[in-house]
């Protein structure tokens, strides 16, 4: 196995090291909140996944053991599981009338259209099964390699590229309208 980028840093950040911390912080967290963002579409819920992710890394710098899995996988598949258990809390409680959302779009003198274009493409992010969701957002928005996404994920990298594809044809069928011919 690859020697883990982020392991002289976890080792830092074990022994209580500040500076070592912010780093870690400056290093996963942009990437956790895109991840979570992705998964739950709502800001506020990703900014407390990626947090809650972040803490459970620094828990965990004293007792982590190099080698089993690369600290980055390992961090992925955390928030991973705390994005479903927020999706699995959702679906337990029905409410009368939607929750107010804050439109995460472009700002309106970047033009309507991309601005449309991005609440779509949200749109059927959002519909598509959770194991496809994920996959596409691990490939596409977290930019990682198949072999990345399918360590994360748990899977194999031929299960991997099944989701994948699943999700790509969905989303192309829901998107189709806006595809020039």
């Amino acid at each position: 196995m690859d020697l883990d980028p982020d392991e002289e840093l976890l080792a830092r950040v074990a022994r209580g090291d500040p500076a070592a911390v912010r780093a870690l912080a400056a290093r996963k967290l942009p990437r956790l909140l895109a991840l979570a963002g992705r998964m739950l579409g709502e800001a506020s819920e990703a900014e407390d996944v990626a947090q809650e992710a972040m803490i459970r890394a620094w828990r965990q710098a004293p007792t982590w053991a190099p080698g089993a899995a690369r600290f980055d996988t390992w961090l992925h598949r955390v928030t991973l599981n705390l994005c479903y258990d927020k999706l699995r809390r959702r679906r337990e409680i029905p409410t009368e009338t939607p929750p107010e959302q804050l439109d995460e779009g472009p700002a309106p003198d970047r033009g309507l259209e991309a601005s449309d274009v991005g609440r779509r493409v949200a749109a059927a992010m959002a519909v598509l099964p959770d194991r496809q969701r994920e996959a596409v957002a691990l490939c596409h928005y977290q930019e990682m390699t198949n072999i990345e996404a399918a360590a994360v994920m748990g899977v194999s990298v031929e299960a991997l590229e099944s989701l994948l594809s699943r999700g790509r044809r969905a989303l192309r069928s829901a998107l189709s309208d806006m595809m020039t011919p």
